[in-house]
């Protein structure tokens, strides 16, 4: 970007758009690219992303280069970029894009794309007795990325993101809530064997999402009750946008994950904790009075099953919110100056499988530039909304 050169934000996303064409068209099928990329604005590695992906590459990992160490590690959110980032991107195989498109209004599209990524990301990733959640394997970013491939190539989407969760579990072997292939699956379980813990990913909480996903970490590896959970959950929300309109935490912890209240059997995350980490706890049955005590009110990750029925209510609620600011915004001229960022999603995303691009274009006109910009899922549906609309 130079202002003398009058190269702005769009400028520069055609310069990198026109350069990842040419590096697609060169790169065999199968095949990898690196791009290291260097920049503290969200808005600028947004355009990277945007430029990759409509390139044709499928994005694999984001990952934050620790220079001091010499070492990557996985980050599932680059909102605020404070470190190089290495992107690792490949061009899919011919005969799936060829699949994909032949099948693209129905299922099955979705299914070919995901059965490509899981068959591309590594496998197990650890060192020294500790394991990493490979972020890229999670049914919500293996989502994101089957949606962002499908909408940036001009194919339907062909499932929501209820049936996409019960699909994943009912297609694919879990463990440690991540999908693997069955021929990947006994080496995750022998490699899994070795570990004790798994270490934290590097995670920036800007929004709703951001903030779900720490929730979700913090569960994975305890779970734990409302008071446990809050003090740090404070501390790591001072960084919210000023537009984010965060709902509370109590909000998000009964819109995205279960609590036992002692009815029936301990579920299976908080009895492993449990055992794993209280020695008199360890020799008791799952019914035992003592467990059912020490388990109760204590939050964890749904599994996938339950985590599409919870999925569904969720985007009904964020739906409404949708219809919410679009009354609002048709009795005023102004802009929207405080909403969730998510809700906006989700609207963008129906309004997107409908085919209402102008409704895309319409409301995202009415938001804060720098929220589009600095947003990959709201600038992926408006760039293409635009582009649909031949704006």
């Amino acid at each position: 970007m130079n202002k003398t050169q009058e190269k702005g934000i769009e400028e520069y996303n055609t310069l990198m758009f026109e350069s990842f064409k040419t590096y697609y068209k060169i790169l065999k099928p199968d095949k990898w690219m690196t791009v290291v990329f260097s920049n503290s604005k969200a808005s600028i590695w947004n355009v990277i992303q945007e430029a990759i992906q409509k390139a044709g590459f499928i994005i694999a990992e984001v990952s934050a280069l620790d220079k001091k160490q010499g070492s990557f590690k996985a980050v599932t959110t680059t909102t605020a970029v404070k470190q190089d980032l290495v992107i690792s991107a490949y061009k899919p195989k011919v005969e799936n894009i060829a699949k994909m498109v032949e099948l693209q209004n129905s299922e099955e599209s979705a299914w070919i794309f995901v059965n490509q990524h899981l068959e591309q990301l590594p496998v197990f990733r650890g060192v020294k007795g500790e394991a990493q959640i490979i972020s890229e394997r999670t049914p919500r970013i293996l989502f994101d990325r089957m949606v962002a491939y499908h909408v940036q190539n001009g194919l339907n989407v062909p499932i929501s993101s209820s049936e996409f969760q019960t699909g994943i579990v009912n297609r694919f072997p879990i463990r440690d809530g991540m999908a693997f292939l069955e021929s990947q699956v006994a080496e995750y379980d022998q490699k899994r064997t070795l570990v004790k813990e798994f270490t934290q990913m590097s995670l920036f909480v800007s929004d709703e999402n951001s903030a779900i996903e720490w929730i979700r970490q913090q569960l994975m590896k305890k779970p734990q009750t409302r008071q446990d959970l809050h003090p740090h959950y404070m501390k790591e929300i001072q960084h919210i946008a000023k537009h984010e309109l965060l709902p509370e935490l109590d909000d998000l912890l009964q819109q995205n994950f279960l609590r036992y209240e002692g009815d029936g059997q301990v579920p299976n995350q908080i009895l492993s904790y449990l055992r794993a980490n209280y020695q008199n706890l360890r020799g008791l049955e799952e019914n035992d009075p003592i467990l059912i005590q020490k388990a109760m009110n204590r939050w964890y990750v749904p599994n996938p099953n339950k985590q599409a029925d919870l999925e569904k209510l969720r985007e009904k609620s964020l739906l409404r919110e949708f219809e919410g600011y679009i009354t609002e915004l048709e009795s005023s001229k102004k802009k929207l100056k405080q909403f969730r960022t998510e809700a906006i999603r989700v609207g963008f995303k129906k309004a997107y499988s409908e085919k209402n691009f102008e409704k895309i274009v319409k409301i995202g006109d009415r938001l804060p530039a720098s929220v589009i910009q600095e947003d990959d899922k709201l600038l992926m549906y408006y760039d293409n909304a635009c582009i649909r609309l031949g704006l």
